[in-house]
């Protein structure tokens, strides 16, 4: 990060007959490979900022260089050939397969058959297209389904930038969580420069490397990583707009690598059961759990105990729930809350042993 490849200065745009710009006067920079969302109320701008970027609309005044140069320069196709655009309705031509739908930029840039089947079938395995697809209508896909042909064409060329608006808007939530997620994971491999436009804060939480929440007319209120965002708000208009559970979304973004756990009662099968009892009415929690060389075996209470001479005469109970250093605080949280034993158990692969968290642990982080 660092490498400015994006850069907006003093833009503004005001509709022909309206008494009030749409942008009035907006600095702005998307370093190269970030993910930038805009978000913010209906009529903040933030769609009309994205579309002049590739001068879908024109701004009025300011600048706006791409890469170092002034997209006023550019032939205006040239300019958004160059880039990938997803939108809200996609816009799929019906009358074209989806393999046609995806080489249209490829063809109009003067690809030979083979470079462009190679192409479309590479970018079909990337998104997860079934390349039985390939030959079908958009008509004939679900939503998921053609929102992913959406995102394939964009990316055909492998341009450098990626222009994205409201992209998964018009599928269910179900289908909307698994194509972020899809669509994260590309972005981790590819480091495309992305500006991405929503309106919900949870997406752009989730998507961005750096939120910029406008207010109306375009003004910046907070341009930051979405984890800055919601520690600290730069006025109320952001703390507001993020909403009341500002702690809560903050989990999401933190891994539980990032904390210390705590170790937890423990014991070992070759261990007697006095002292396995004794950890179980110190440690608070009514169990304690029992490792083999590092590995989690489960958990045991004095019950289970009872009439036992050592630990391995009792059978561990495994615990309902793990959660392992990838997974997010928010995670966390939700084994805590579901969870008899009142705690998340860490582990890494092959059920090793990490240690706990508990409610209070988790809820420092909230305040913190």
């Amino acid at each position: 990060m660092g490498d400015t490849m994006i850069s907006l200065r003093h833009v503004a745009k005001r509709f022909p007959g309206t008494r009030t710009p749409a942008v009035r006067d907006l600095s702005l920079d998307v370093d190269r490979g970030e993910t930038v969302v805009l978000v913010g109320p209906s009529g903040c701008g933030k769609t009309t900022t994205m579309k002049m970027i590739n001068r879908l609309i024109e701004p009025t005044s300011g600048t706006i260089e791409v890469d170092g140069t002034d997209v006023m320069a550019q032939d205006p196709v040239r300019l958004r050939r160059g880039m990938g655009y997803v939108i809200q309705s996609i816009g799929l031509m019906p009358h074209r397969t989806v393999a046609q739908n995806i080489a249209t930029v490829p063809r109009l840039e003067g690809w030979d058959d083979a470079r462009i089947d190679r192409r479309v079938r590479e970018l079909a395995a990337t998104l997860r297209l079934d390349e039985e697809l390939l030959d079908r209508y958009p008509a004939e896909l679900s939503g998921g389904q053609r929102q992913r042909v959406g995102v394939a064409r964009a990316l055909a060329v492998d341009p450098p930038v990626m222009l994205m608006d409201e992209p998964f808007a018009a599928v269910d939530p179900i289908v909307r969580a698994v194509l972020q997620d899809q669509f994260l994971d590309i972005q981790r491999r590819l480091r495309k420069t992305i500006v991405f436009v929503t309106h919900d804060i949870d997406e752009a939480i989730k998507m961005a490397d750096r939120i910029a929440i406008l207010n109306l007319g375009g003004v910046l209120e907070q341009h930051a990583p979405p984890e800055e965002i919601l520690r600290e708000p730069a006025n109320a208009f952001v703390e507001e707009f993020v909403g009341a559970e500002r702690g809560l979304k903050r989990l999401a973004l933190i891994k539980v690598s990032e904390i210390d756990v705590d170790e937890g009662p423990v014991v070992s099968p070759e261990d007697d059961a006095e002292k396995a009892r004794a950890l179980i009415r110190d440690g608070g929690f009514g169990w304690v759990s029992v490792l083999e060389d590092g590995e989690l075996l489960g958990w045991v209470d004095e019950a289970m105990l009872e009439g036992k001479a050592r630990v391995s005469d009792a059978t561990p109970r495994r615990f309902s729930a793990y959660v392992t250093a990838e997974d997010s605080l928010r995670q966390a949280l939700d084994s805590i809350v579901t969870s008899r034993t009142n705690v998340a158990v860490v582990v890494t692969e092959g059920q090793r042993y990490r240690g706990i968290l508990t409610l209070e642990r988790v809820s420092r982080e909230i305040v913190s």
